[in-house]
């Protein structure tokens, strides 16, 4: 049974006659008997009853009808519906990402997709990085925010956000009247931590280049609170930029250029290469990326 079949029986029932449904669809009237005769073989029972060059329906034919009323609109209703969604975007798009880049990245993209996009909801999944991949990988989210490098052939990764880490002090640290120190001069002073993750890993990397071990004072896994340990002169510790431009502006901490030092982050949005980009899905992608990207057909997406 298919969609054809029922548009034709509903013609023919309001037709009463095959030849003008014949006529009324720009079919032959052969073609018209055969896909009835079809349609009854599958119900198993006559649908109409034919006297002479009249139709009408049988006792089968009058329960039949409502049911492919029914169906018909339903078909409809989808059709539509599929194709407002890769007109205008509706619906929910899921991000996970950590505590910082919800608070100091996410806002600004959020806020120019609901100017455009007032019928998308977002939702924001806090988690580490760690997490936010597996969750993109199962199908849990629909995107991650995390730090590179991601290497991972089943994902596709788009740059969003680049800044760097920067040595910051509160003010009246003995360092706060100086804009550059040198590194031996950081060493002389206890160092606050992220526990894990891929600012740990390059702070690791610029003390063992270094060959030296840092005075840790403490590690903490969440840099808000490595950010407010700070203010509250328990410590140095490296933070992404934009995390403590603000706290700058206010005159509660400051960033200090370490000499010869630079640790580069970049944060991208990744998606399962598999996913198929819902309308709403494409536009995020493309107000987070500040970049177009060509809709393809059946909203697939392009390979890299």
């Amino acid at each position: 049974m298919d969609f054809e079949q029922l548009r034709t029986f509903l013609e023919v029932s309001r037709q009463k006659s095959f030849s003008r449904a014949a006529d009324k669809l720009g079919v032959t009237q052969p073609a018209i008997s055969a896909q009835i005769r079809s349609l009854e073989n599958e119900v198993g029972a006559r649908l109409f009853d034919r006297d002479g060059g009249k139709v009408t329906f049988t006792a089968a034919g009058r329960l039949f009808e409502p049911f492919a009323e029914h169906c018909l609109q339903a078909s409809s209703h989808i059709m539509v519906a599929i194709g407002e969604l890769h007109r205008s975007p509706r619906g929910e798009i899921s991000i996970s990402a950590n505590e910082a880049t919800s608070l100091y990245v996410l806002p600004i993209v959020f806020a120019q997709f609901k100017k455009q996009y007032t019928r998308v909801n977002l939702s924001i999944v806090r988690a580490d990085r760690s997490k936010s991949l597996e969750a993109v990988l199962n199908r849990e989210v629909d995107f991650g925010v995390v730090s590179l490098p991601v290497k991972d052939a089943r994902l596709l990764i788009e740059v969003i956000h680049k800044d760097e880490l920067a040595l910051t002090i509160p003010q009246g640290h003995p360092l706060s009247a100086r804009e550059q120190i040198k590194f031996a001069e950081m060493m002389q002073y206890p160092l606050l931590l992220p526990k894990h993750g891929r600012q740990r890993e390059q702070i690791e990397d610029l003390f063992r280049t270094h060959d030296v071990n840092p005075r840790v004072a403490m590690e903490v896994d969440s840099s808000e609170l490595l950010k407010r340990l700070i203010g509250a002169g328990l410590g140095m510790g490296f933070l992404p930029r934009s995390n403590v431009r603000d706290d700058e502006r206010a005159g509660l901490l400051k960033t200090l250029k370490v000499e010869g030092v630079r640790l580069n982050r970049e944060l991208a949005l990744v998606f399962r290469k598999d996913k198929t980009l819902t309308r709403a899905a494409q536009a995020f992608l493309e107000i987070a990326t500040g970049r177009s990207r060509p809709l393809l057909p059946h909203g697939g997406n392009k390979p890299k």
